[in-house]
């Protein structure tokens, strides 16, 4: 990274890779023809292992959103009674999607910075004959990762034929998952998270239920219609003109990910996660998520009391970190630090060190180099040592 180019600290999208910039300029191809097919292969078959799964992926041309609203459409029948489990912004808005196509949505909802509780879950289930239960593995706008194995089996355990549908948009790839022993129907996750790439992307994951499901749901369908797409897929092809660009930096990011190797990729994760959880609290920062399932991927911190927020993040993205705000009632109450993608412990570092000058200069009490030591001990003892830097960083 060079002095001219922002350490972008938000959770996505991400900073991208040298080859991955250049991969998304390259000149388009024919999607109707080998040389896409064969990239189209290579994106399933590398993200298959990521997923957790031997089911086909379809790469949708949206965003992760978009993704979440293929999950909702292509299972479901209006009027089916669905449990939407929300801890945050993006749980809400997963069950006002299926809400807005007729799905008589039940909610249980979290206390914002905490995991849903799978006694809680599996109590709302009981005699409920819900067909699907909408869970958010890891939520941006709180800095929460929640327990989907634990989650899943409280489901199956209570309610075996409901159907699970999992928002993993911000967490595949950069956390082991494993939908097929997990026994999760629909898995999204979207391309400018983990995978490294520009936004535009949604990659969708079902399960054999699930795409029995589709043959009866009702929902309108269309562009999103999964069953299309898996067709197309075994001609190598997309059922529409796809986001090519994007998808030239997918199947490069994918590559990058190969050539570190997965188990690294998750180690480097949890590294950066744990420094900057220390080096926050290094510099006095309270973070808001319960400290039992805080998120690896992105990390939340309340703005204490006294600080002129608007002030403060001006002079920290003066000196090129990019943070992110709080969201929906967390708006000026908390920031946000994402920690995913191509992300290294350095990065993580250079940002503590730009907070704390900044601090230093705000006349806040902070000890000069004892957050930047907190964060690098933690990193150490998360296992920084085994850890390679992101591969094209």
């Amino acid at each position: 990274m060079t002095r001219f180019e922002p350490n972008l600290r938000i959770p996505g999208p991400t900073s991208l890779p040298p080859s991955v910039r250049e991969a998304g300029g390259r000149q388009m191809i024919n999607h109707r023809g080998p040389e896409f097919a064969a990239m189209l292969g290579r994106i399933q078959t590398g993200m298959r292992p990521y997923f957790g799964t031997q089911s086909e992926i379809a790469v949708l041309s949206c965003a992760g959103t978009g993704g979440l609203e293929a999950a909702v459409v292509n299972v479901l029948s209006p009027g089916d009674r669905v449990l939407g489990v929300s801890i945050g912004a993006f749980g809400d808005r997963f069950a006002k999607i299926a809400e807005v196509y007729g799905a008589a949505v039940d909610r249980v909802s979290a206390e914002w910075g905490h995991a849903a509780r799978p006694d809680e879950v599996r109590e709302r289930l009981r005699g409920g004959d819900y067909r699907a239960v909408l869970l958010t593995h890891n939520e941006t706008s709180t800095g929460v990762m929640n327990p989907i194995p634990d989650l899943a089996a409280a489901i199956h355990q209570e309610s075996p034929e409901t159907l699970i549908l999992v928002d993993s948009v911000s967490a595949l790839g950069a956390v082991p998952f494993e939908m097929d022993g997990w026994g999760t129907d629909v898995v999204v996750t979207g391309s400018q998270k983990a995978w490294m790439a520009a936004p535009g992307l949604a990659m969708v994951a079902a399960s054999e239920r699930a795409w029995a499901a589709m043959e009866i749901a009702q929902m309108p369908r269309f562009y999103l219609d999964l069953r299309r797409h898996r067709e197309s897929a075994r001609s190598g092809e997309t059922p529409w003109t796809p986001a090519i660009a994007v998808i030239y930096q997918v199947d490069e990011g994918l590559r990058l990910m190969a050539a570190e190797g997965a188990e690294n990729v998750f180690a480097r994760h949890e590294a950066c996660a744990a420094a900057t959880r220390a080096g926050l609290e290094g510099l006095g920062f309270e973070l808001f998520a319960d400290a039992a399932n805080r998120s690896t991927t992105v990390t939340a911190a309340w703005i204490p009391d006294g600080v002129d927020w608007k002030a403060f993040n001006g002079e920290v993205k003066r000196r090129g970190v990019v943070l992110a705000g709080g969201q929906g009632k967390l708006a000026g109450k908390v920031f946000r630090v994402g920690h995913l993608g191509s992300v290294t412990v350095d990065e993580i570092l250079g940002a503590i060190a730009t907070l704390e000058t900044v601090s230093v200069t705000a006349g806040r009490p902070v000890e000069v180099g004892a957050a930047v030591a907190a964060a690098q001990r933690a990193a150490i003892e998360a296992g920084i040592a085994r850890v390679p830097v992101a591969a094209g960083a």
